[in-house]
């Protein structure tokens, strides 16, 4: 007899509960592709009780609570989290399949750290003050207020699952609002988890509830367009960010949207050679290239060009794929076969557009256990044009194109010639060119001799079809408060 599957419940109103329907899905682990949960289908009813939640709470005890108070709950979440961190990475990684090497490193620590670093901001926030003068001499004080939206929805992808869902939620919460999440439905595990930790610590009923589902005419769009979410964030590919953007503008609601890219890195003769090559493979094939700030069009100054290729490829080559626990193990595979299918069509692609297929390519033969698994072969192509649908389309895999140029406006030029501006890498040792270059390019992000180097309290976002708004320090408080101004007559 085969023992049942552990369920991903919806979490509303401080509780675990099943579908209003009954109705369940798959949860996949994608090294295996085998079942290993079922997840709760959320109903437009059920949507509606997550909402009804939210709206009370907002009304209730945590409406009640200062911005102190507030700070202090965030930290204990933070502090519950890292407690419970190898229940996260375990879930993540059934969830993703990603090493657990890169998800202890990276995925569970910032979990932790978006709560910590909110909390900190939420201590620290100031707003305006003036004194005016008037007419009778008496004057004014003039001061600001910030004040919760209300309920937001927060709506999640399935790279980077624990970590993309807590940097919204945190500031959210930071803010004063309640929220309804809607994790992806290939990565549900990390988001109900959470509710768990959101109840030991003492984080009111309501304030955090969890609906799975998908998207159009499921539980996504039921929480878009719900009239009583007065906000929706969003991370994930930018036609489903157009789509909500659409449904949310009948209601004029405010969205935060961080979409996709097809980022370039930049390196340059002068750089440090083996830092380049490192900090490349890592912005090439970090989680196995599904990473929205990826990069998917390296240029390398022509000098060093043949030479770095070589160096790229040899380091694609070394990774190693195989079992998430391993620690040997620094190549998992992608998120699904749909997705798999997807980025083979991308390598047939490039191959049919004449690229040079430098090292991968096709499927990556696994045996035993994952011989079923969505795993893919690390691939570097040469000899494109700009103008291939392979430099210009956001593929979202472990894939990169490496072209030659012969100047610094050239590589400018070319590297802004995409209707994306997520981020970009620039390798030199040049300060002024560093400083140039960073200012020249049409991103939201520049790193210069590093990559996917963070400080939550700068602003984060993308350009041009590459997201709208910021977020990260106070500008997530900006986003996710209303501001009143009060005017006191003297």
């Amino acid at each position: 007899m085969t023992a049942s599957l552990p369920l991903h419940a919806l979490f509303i109103d401080g509780a675990h509960r099943p579908s209003s329907s009954g109705e369940t899905f798959d949860d996949v682990d994608p090294t295996t592709g085998a079942v290993w949960a079922k997840v709760a289908l959320a109903s437009k009813d059920d949507v509606d009780r997550a909402v009804s939640s939210a709206k009370r709470a907002l009304k209730g005890p945590w409406g009640a609570l200062s911005a102190p108070a507030r700070a202090d709950l965030l930290e204990k979440i933070a502090a519950r989290i890292v407690e419970r961190s190898e229940e996260f990475l375990r879930a993540e990684i059934a969830d993703t399949g990603k090493p657990a090497g890169f998800a202890r490193a990276v995925d569970i620590p910032r979990g932790a750290a978006n709560f910590r670093v909110f909390a900190q901001v939420l201590r620290t926030a100031t707003t305006e003050t003036y004194e005016t003068p008037t007419d009778d001499g008496a004057g004014a004080l003039m001061y600001a207020l910030r004040q919760p939206l209300g309920v937001v929805g927060v709506i999640c992808p399935w790279n980077l699952p624990l970590l993309l869902m807590t940097w919204k939620v945190a500031p959210a919460l930071a803010a004063g609002n309640t929220v309804v999440v809607k994790p992806s439905e290939e990565t549900p595990a990390t988001a109900s988890l959470l509710g768990d930790v959101m109840r030991e610590v003492g984080v009111p009923d309501g304030v955090y509830n969890v609906v799975h589902g998908f998207g159009p005419g499921s539980a996504g769009e039921f929480l878009v367009e719900h009239p009583d979410v007065r906000a929706i964030t969003f991370t994930g590919e930018s036609r489903t960010g157009a789509a909500i953007m659409a449904k949310a503008s009948s209601w004029v609601k405010p969205v935060s949207f961080e979409l996709g890219g097809k980022n370039p890195a930049l390196v340059f003769a002068d750089s440090d050679f083996d830092a380049a090559i490192a900090g490349t493979l890592r912005s090439v094939f970090a989680n196995c290239g599904q990473v929205c700030l990826c990069s998917e069009r390296v240029y390398v100054e022509r000098p060093i060009f043949d030479r770095f290729v070589d160096a790229l490829a040899k380091g694609a080559r070394a990774l190693v794929a195989g079992d998430p626990w391993s620690s040997s193990t620094t190549l998992g595979p992608l998120i699904s076969e749909t997705h798999r299918q997807k980025v083979l069509s991308y390598y047939a692609l490039a191959k049919n557009e004449g690229a040079t297929v430098v090292t991968g390519g096709a499927v990556k033969d696994m045996s035993g256990a994952f011989a079923r698994g969505a795993w893919i072969e690390p691939t570097i192509v040469t000899g494109l044009s700009d103008e291939a649908r392979t430099n210009r389309e956001e593929i979202f895999g472990p894939i990169c194109h490496v072209a030659p140029f012969d100047d610094e406006d050239e590589a400018v030029r070319r590297a802004n010639d995409t209707e994306y501006g997520l981020c970009a890498a620039v390798w030199t040792q040049n300060l002024s060119r560093a400083h140039r270059v960073a200012r020249a390019l049409d991103v939201g992000m520049a790193w210069v001799n590093s990559w996917y180097l963070r400080d939550l309290r700068t602003p984060f976002g993308g350009a041009k079809r590459s997201g709208v708004g910021r977020e990260g320090g106070v500008r997530s408080l900006e986003f996710y408060s209303d501001v009143k101004t009060v005017c006191i007559k003297l």
